[in-house]
């Protein structure tokens, strides 16, 4: 199971006027607690924050967000889109419906192929599904945990 902290990273960039801006960047972390999703984002956007002024860059947030699963992460796209889907299932003894939620994110360019990603991810499914909702996000990557060599 993976425990996912979205991480608000905040920096200063030099716009076409040549004028500084503040820019922000959300990123998805996979870590066990607050203080290794901080460590961890910052290991990893120090590897390309040359792009940044001076290099340097702030954490101005982390949350804790829960993701059921991720689809598309193959995929070469710019956006993320959070979707929020419904499992049906029938309770063996009331023999009532009973509906379970879950968060997914889908990585697509657009919502026509987020909603073609997700229905392809969830097709083997042994629950039926509605899809809820879908939205983009402003999630910019994603980093997943590796174990050290």
């Amino acid at each position: 199971m993976n425990y996912w902290f979205e991480c608000k990273v905040c920096y200063n960039k030099l716009d076409d006027s040549g004028k500084n801006k503040k820019m922000s960047d959300i990123y998805l972390v996979d870590a066990l607690s607050f203080t290794e999703a901080e460590k961890r984002v910052n290991e990893e956007v120090s590897l390309f924050s040359s792009a940044y002024e001076n290099g340097l860059f702030t954490i101005e947030g982390i949350k804790h967000v829960k993701i059921g699963e991720i689809f598309g992460e193959d995929i070469e796209c710019e956006k993320w889109f959070k979707c929020k889907v419904n499992f049906i299932t029938v309770d063996e003894v009331s023999a009532k419906e009973k509906k379970i939620s879950s968060v997914m994110l889908v990585h697509a360019d657009d919502m026509q192929e987020a909603f073609k990603n997700l229905k392809e991810g969830l097709k083997d499914s042994i629950s039926d599904s509605d899809i809820v909702s879908m939205t983009e996000t402003a999630i910019a990557d994603i980093f997943h945990y590796s174990a050290p060599a």
